[in-house]
């Protein structure tokens, strides 16, 4: 991306980039046996929904990334399509990702990967905040990205500025979190062959 923007801009968020980085995960956000709370989310269509629901008592991967505006979620989420659902399908596991955008953009996101999983909307970051994995643009980085014709309070369903941190969790049957990888890095994902030898070591 670097390539194509103004030097100013890169600084601006390459500077905000190194908060978070430096920030880190904060101590006991998305560990490892806890439940996942379960509130009522949106669907690409706009109708509620939420995770019990799509996972029906069945292990699942979910996936927590920032927006349609976000390239680097794009690449990864159809990097998840192209790679890690045909294993997933074989298994009977669904993949789930969830941002705080409005679900037209959850559409936007699944048409435009061509996604065939489910895309849905967590208005305000209901599951994000409860787990700690939340973060805010600085002022900043907010302007620029502002600049670039993006406005990250139009885009979010609750009209704020709050992302989640790029993450993935695996949840057994029973909705607990089996395995969890969060990156406050939201320039990195998490790999595709992580995602199934966690995903194997459920049985």
């Amino acid at each position: 991306m670097a390539g194509h923007l103004p030097a100013d801009t890169v600084e601006v968020f390459t500077a905000d980039q190194k908060r978070m980085v430096d920030d880190g995960v904060p101590p006991g956000a998305a560990q490892p046996g806890i439940p996942l709370p379960d509130p009522e989310l949106i669907d690409a269509q706009g109708n509620p929904t939420s995770i019990g629901i799509l996972r029906a008592n069945r292990p699942a991967v979910v996936v927590f990334y920032r927006g349609a505006w976000c390239p680097y979620c794009n690449l990864a989420l159809k990097a998840y399509q192209d790679q890690l659902v045909p294993t997933l399908a074989a298994r009977g596991i669904p993949l789930i990702a969830i941002s705080p955008q409005k679900p037209d953009g959850s559409l936007s996101t699944a048409e435009t990967n061509a996604l065939t999983f489910d895309v849905v909307s967590d208005p305000g970051n209901q599951i994000a905040s409860a787990l700690g994995i939340v973060v805010t643009p600085s002022e900043a980085s907010r302007a620029v990205t502002q600049k670039l014709g993006i406005d990250l309070a139009e885009a979010n369903a609750d009209g704020g500025y709050a992302l989640p941190m790029p993450t993935v969790l695996v949840l057994d049957s029973r909705g607990v979190i089996a395995w969890s990888d969060v990156h406050p890095d939201y320039t990195t994902r998490t790999e595709v062959a992580d995602i199934v030898d966690a995903v194997t070591r459920l049985g």
